[in-house]
């Protein structure tokens, strides 16, 4: 993936002006129900995308850039510090979070929609950066997930067989 998304959010933007696309820049539409996510991993060129919703009449593409902010580490130091960790094992979750302070105010992800047929169709680029705290936030809430007291794994229900 890109590192830097700055130069392709212009790229993008002058690709879909010039492919007579209208362009709305809305809000992320990854929690859609059910979006179908284009394969980024194997067809990482967003004309591809974009070209198949042109090819599919679509005249009208969503763009949204999400901007990386460092509040998103200190909500995840925070978590972190409700975690029964050994001592080691939080530093070293703290040096990976507090290594990524130094992409604040940097694109993080673009990500390009459209609807058809009430589906909405969703290209998403991220930077392998931002791929790595996703993981690592993750890992911190499983780490403070607790589970119900109140649940069984038969969900109440049990055999005196």
């Amino acid at each position: 993936m890109k590192q830097k998304l700055e130069g392709l959010k212009t790229e993008i933007e002058q690709y879909l002006e010039q492919s007579g696309m209208a362009v709305f820049y809305g809000c992320s539409r990854a929690q859609e129900s059910l979006p179908v996510y284009w394969d980024c991993d194997q067809h990482p060129d967003y004309r591809q995308f974009v070209q198949a919703a042109r090819a599919a009449g679509v005249k009208l593409i969503v763009f949204h850039q999400r901007e990386f902010s460092s509040g998103q580490i200190d909500e995840a130091v925070e978590q972190l510090e409700g975690c029964d960790l050994p001592a080691e094992d939080y530093r070293e979750f703290e040096r990976h979070l507090n290594r990524m302070r130094a992409y604040d105010g940097l694109i993080c992800a673009i990500e390009l929609s459209f609807d058809l047929e009430g589906r909405v169709f969703l290209f998403d680029l991220h930077t392998d950066w931002y791929q790595e705290l996703a993981d690592l936030m993750d890992e911190i809430q499983v780490l403070t997930a607790t589970p119900d007291d109140d649940e069984t794994p038969l969900g109440g229900y049990f055999s005196k067989n």
